[in-house]
C-alpha cells in the first residue's frame, strides 16, 4: 500500500503475539519489537517503541489532518500551510529561540503534508529527549504568530507550490485527482488548489479556527522510536501534554458518489517532457483486514511490477516507457488505484494504454501463478524487516499507518490478511477494481 506518489508500504513480522487492549503492553507477532500504547486522559495516543538504536530516538507527532480534511470551499491548503507555521514557534520558544535549541542538540526536524495527515518528525539523541517533549508540546499546545508573519509564510506556501509546477509530474497528478472527484476533498491535492493558495494571505482570522479544530489530543498520535525507558517516557509525556485541552472538530467531508463511465483529460504543460500516461482506478478505503483491497496491492505489483511481463516488455526489451509503476493508495476515504508512466516516444501512448489494457483483461480472466505470489509475499516480509534498522526507519515506515487507521493493531491485521490472499483474490480484485466505467485516464504533453 502507498500513499500519494510514495514507496509502497508494506508491513511484516514474524515474533509471538498476544491480544492487547489500547492502554495495554503488547508484542505484535508482525512488527518485529516491542509495543507500548496508552492514552491520557484528554485523548493523546502514545506509541512507544523500545529499541537499541545506540542512543537514538525518533520523536513523530502525527496529525491526523490533511487535505482531505479541507472541506471548505475557498480554503484548501491549510493543512500544509501549518506544516509551515508550526516552526514560527510559541511565545516561550520563539523562531529562533526553537531553531536554537534544535541546532544545540544536534537534532534534525522536519516535516511533511499528505491527503491524510500532517507529519513533524525529529531525531535526536535520548539524553535530549526531555527539552524536545518540551518544544514540542509547547508549540502544539500554544503556538503563536502574528499576521505579519502568516502572510510571509503564505507567500512563501504560494512559491513552493509554482515551483511544484514545473514538475510534469505533479502536474498530472494534480489534474488527476481533479477529474476524478466530484465531490470529496481528495479532489485537491495537499497544496491546495490555486486561487486558495492566492487568497491564502487574507485569511488569518480563519488560519486561527484551523488550528483550533484540528490541532487537539485526540487528533494527534505521538510515537517515539529508539533508546528510550518506557516508564520514564510516559512520565514526561504526562507532564507536558496533560494540559493540552480536547476539542477536535470531525470535518464534514462529502462522500464521492459512484463514478459511472470512464473520464479522460488532455494535460498540458508548460515545459519539456515525453507524454505522461496516468491511470487512475476508483478503489476503496484502506482496511488492513478487507481482502478486496489487500488483494489489490498484491494485484498492482504482480500485474506491473519489475517481475511482471508487461515491464520486461516495455521498459527492458522495447524500451517504450522510462518506467512503470502501479500501487493502492492507503487512505482513510475510498481512494485511486495508480497506474502511470512516461513515454520515450511521443506516438506510442495508445499502444502502450492498450498493453495495459490487455495484462488488465489477463488478470480478470487469468489465476496469477501460485508461485509468483507466494515468492512476492515473502519478498514483502524481507524488504520491510530489512528497513527497520533505525528508529527514523520504523517510524517513518508506519507513520501512514497510523495517522490512517489511528493505531499500530493494524500492522498485525494488514499482514495477516496478506498471508492468507489466494490467486482467487487477486483475480477477484482485478475484477472489482479495474473497470473502465470507474477509471481516469490522463495524457500530460509538453509544448517544448
Amino acid at each position: 500500500m502507498r500513499g500519494n506518489l510514495a514507496l509502497f508500504i508494506f508491513l511484516v513480522g514474524l515474533l509471538p503475539w498476544s491480544p492487547a487492549h489500547a492502554d495495554e503492553t503488547a508484542m505484535s507477532r508482525i512488527f518485529p519489537y516491542p509495543t507500548h500504547v496508552k492514552t491520557l486522559d484528554n485523548g493523546l495516543k502514545v506509541i512507544l517503541v523500545p529499541m537499541s538504536s545506540g542512543g537514538l530516538v525518533s520523536y513523530w507527532s502525527i496529525v491526523r489532518t490533511g487535505a482531505r480534511d479541507e472541506y471548505e470551499a475557498g480554503h484548501t491548503g491549510f493543512a500544509h500551510f501549518f506544516e509551515h507555521m508550526m516552526f514560527r514557534g510559541t511565545e516561550k520558544f520563539p523562531q529562533d529561540v526553537y531553531n536554537q535549541v534544535v541546532t544545540e542538540m544536534g537534532a534534525d526536524a522536519n516535516a511533511f503534508t499528505s491527503d491524510d495527515l500532517t507529519a513533524y518528525h525529529l531525531s535526536l539523541t535520548a539524553g535530549d529527549l526531555e527539552k524536545v517533549m518540551e518544544v514540542e508540546s509547547d508549540r502544539f499546545q500554544r503556538l503563536s504568530y502574528k499576521e505579519s508573519a502568516f502572510k510571509t509564510e503564505a507567500g512563501a506556501v504560494y512559491g513552493e507550490y509554482r515551483k511544484n509546477r514545473t514538475s510534469p509530474f505533479f502536474t498530472i497528478y494534480e489534474a488527476i485527482h481533479q477529474a476524478a472527484y466530484d465531490t470529496h476533498t481528495y479532489g485537491h491535492t495537499a497544496m491546495g488548489y490555486e486561487q486558495d493558495i492566492q487568497a491564502m494571505p487574507t485569511m488569518y482570522e480563519y488560519s486561527r479556527t484551523f488550528f483550533s479544530r484540528y490541532y487537539r489530543p485526540e487528533n494527534i498520535v505521538l510515537f517515539i522510536a529508539g533508546d528510550i525507558q518506557v516508564d520514564r517516557t510516559m512520565e514526561l509525556i504526562r507532564h507536558y501534554y496533560r494540559e493540552w485541552e480536547p476539542g477536535y472538530v470531525t470535518p464534514e467531508v462529502s462522500p464521492e458518489p459512484v463514478q459511472k463511465a470512464e473520464r479522460r483529460i488532455d494535460v498540458p504543460y508548460e515545459g519539456s517532457s515525453l507524454p505522461i500516461l496516468w491511470i487512475a482506478y476508483k478503489a476503496d478505503r484502506f482496511d488492513p483486514t478487507d481482502r478486496n483491497m489487500v488483494a489489490a496491492d498484491l494485484l498492482t505489483e504482480l500485474a506491473f511490477g519489475e517481475t511482471s511481463d508487461i515491464y520486461k516488455k516495455l521498459v527492458l526489451d522495447e524500451q517504450v516507457v522510462e518506467f512503470l509503476s502501479a500501487g493502492v493508495n492507503m487512505n482513510r476515504d475510498p481512494g485511486l488505484l495508480d497506474i502511470f508512466t512516461r513515454i520515450k516516444e511521443p506516438d506510442r501512448v495508445d499502444y502502450v494504454l492498450k498493453e495495459i489494457d490487455s495484462v488488465v483483461a489477463l488478470y480478470q480472466e487469468f489465476l496469477p501463478e501460485t508461485k509468483r505470489l507466494a515468492d512476492l509475499k515473502a519478498r514483502l516480509k524481507y524488504d520491510f524487516l530489512m528497513n527497520l534498522d533505525t528508529p527514523d526507519h520504523v517510524a517513518s515506515n508506519l507513520a501512514r499507518l497510523v495517522a490512517v487507521t489511528g493505531g499500530i493493531q493494524a500492522v498485525n491485521d494488514l499482514y495477516t490478511t496478506y498471508e492468507s490472499i489466494t490467486p482467487e483474490d487477486v483475480r477477484g480484485s482485478a475484477k472489482k477494481f479495474l473497470s473502465p466505467d470507474q477509471r481516469t485516464i490522463g495524457v500530460l504533453r509538453g509544448d517544448k
